[in-house]
C-alpha cells in the first residue's frame, strides 16, 4: 500500500470513529438534549390578579412529587378549566402571575414537569404524559371545575404532551404554541448524518395523534422561530383533526411569543369563545350505548382496577375515573423552551 492509500485509510478509519463516538455521545446524552429542567422560580412569589391562588403538591402515579399552583376564579360556581404544560427550559411560575389575562374566567391548572422547579424525579416523554392525563383527571374531579369543559395549552416541547393528553383525554380545547411535528423530526434534519431513529427514545411524534384529535384546535406560531422551523409547524397542521386557527404572532420569537400581549389575548379570545358554546346534549341512543358499553367494561375490568394515585387526598380531591393512557415522547436543544 503506497503512501497515499495509507492516508486515505487512516483518514476513513478516524472518520469512522469519530462518527461512532459523536453517535454513542448524541444516544447517552440524549435526555439532556431533550430536557433542561429550570429549577429556579421565574416568578418568585407567583399570584394571579384575576384568581384565588394556592400552591399544590400532586402525587404522579408512581408516588413521584409534583408541585405547581391551582388558580380558581373569583366567582362562585363551577368553571371552564384550563392545564398548561411548559417548554424544554420552562419553569411556570410565569402562568400564574399571567394568568388573569391569559385565562380570565377559567380555573387554571400549571404544574412543572419532574425534574423542574420543586417537582421531584426525572423527565421522560412516558412520564410526561401519565402525569399529564392524570393532572386532567385530578382536576375534572374539583367541584369549581366543570368537567365538560377543560382545555389543554402547550407550548414548544409542551405542546407534544397537550396533543397526546388530548388524545387520551376528552379535551375540551386545544392550544398549541409554536408546535411541531414531532422530535424525531426536528431531529433528523440537526443530526443529518446520524441514524437518530435508532437512538432517540423521545419522540414526541405529534403528527401520529393529531388527526385523533377531535377538540378544536388552536396554533400559534413565532413571527421568528429558529427553533421550530413553519416547515415543521406545517406538517403538523395539515394532519389536525380540527383547526381552528392558525396564526402567526407579529414581532415575536420562540422566547418571548408566551409573554407578549398579542399572544394572551388570542389565546383568551379563542377559549373564551369556545367555552361559551353549548355543549351537545348526547341522544338517547348515544347515552344507552354509552352505559352498555361503561356496564361491560365494569364486568370485564379486574377488581384491582385503578385510580390515578394523586396527593390530591391532601386536598380533599377526588379523583375522575380513568381513561386508556399510552404512548411516549423525546428530543434535543431544539425546543430551546
Amino acid at each position: 500500500m503506497d503512501t497515499r492509500n495509507k492516508i486515505a485509510a487512516g483518514m476513513a478509519g478516524f472518520a469512522s470513529m469519530l462518527w461512532l463516538g459523536l453517535t454513542a455521545a448524541v444516544a447517552a446524552n440524549q435526555r439532556r438534549l431533550v430536557f433542561n429542567p429550570t429549577v429556579e422560580r421565574e416568578v418568585k412569589s407567583p399570584r394571579s390578579s384575576g384568581h384565588r391562588t394556592r400552591p399544590v403538591v400532586l402525587r404522579a402515579k408512581d408516588g413521584t412529587r409534583l408541585c405547581g399552583w391551582l388558580m380558581t376564579p373569583l366567582a362562585p360556581g363551577q368553571h371552564p378549566a384550563v392545564i398548561y404544560f411548559g417548554g424544554r427550559s420552562e419553569e411556570v411560575s410565569w402562568v400564574v402571575r399571567d394568568a388573569g389575562k391569559l385565562f380570565p374566567n377559567m380555573a387554571v391548572l400549571a404544574v412543572n414537569y419532574r425534574g423542574y422547579g420543586e417537582s421531584h424525579g426525572v423527565p421522560a416523554e412516558i412520564h410526561m404524559i401519565e402525569d399529564g392525563c392524570m393532572l386532567f383527571d385530578w382536576m375534572a374531579g374539583r367541584v369549581h371545575v366543570d368537567p365538560r369543559r377543560i382545555a389543554v395549552v402547550g407550548r414548544s416541547l409542551g405542546s407534544g404532551v397537550a396533543v397526546q393528553v388530548a388524545k387520551e383525554r376528552p379535551a375540551h380545547s386545544v392550544v398549541l404554541i409554536t408546535p411541531y411535528d414531532s422530535i424525531l423530526a426536528i431531529a433528523k434534519r440537526k443530526f443529518r448524518v446520524m441514524p437518530i431513529e435508532y437512538m432517540l427514545r423521545h419522540r414526541f411524534e405529534s403528527i401520529k395523534y393529531a388527526p385523533s384529535l377531535k377538540a378544536p384546535t388552536y396554533v400559534l406560531r413565532a413571527a421568528s422561530d429558529d427553533v421550530v422551523p413553519h416547515s415543521h409547524t406545517d406538517q403538523l397542521v395539515a394532519k389536525l383533526a380540527r383547526l381552528c386557527g392558525d396564526d402567526v404572532v407579529p414581532d415575536s420569537d420562540h422566547m418571548n411569543i408566551p409573554y407578549l400581549e398579542a399572544t394572551q389575548s388570542r389565546i383568551a379570545g379563542f377559549l373564551t369563545a369556545q367555552f361559551a358554546m353549548p355543549i351537545a346534549v348526547p341522544s338517547v341512543a348515544d347515552a344507552m350505548l354509552a352505559g352498555a358499553t361503561a356496564a361491560t367494561t365494569a364486568d370485564l375490568a379486574p377488581a384491582s382496577a385503578v385510580s390515578a394515585d394523586t396527593s390530591a387526598a391532601a386536598l380533599g380531591a377526588t379523583a375522575a375515573p380513568r381513561l386508556p393512557a399510552s404512548s411516549l415522547l423525546p428530543i434535543l436543544p431544539l425546543t430551546a423552551k
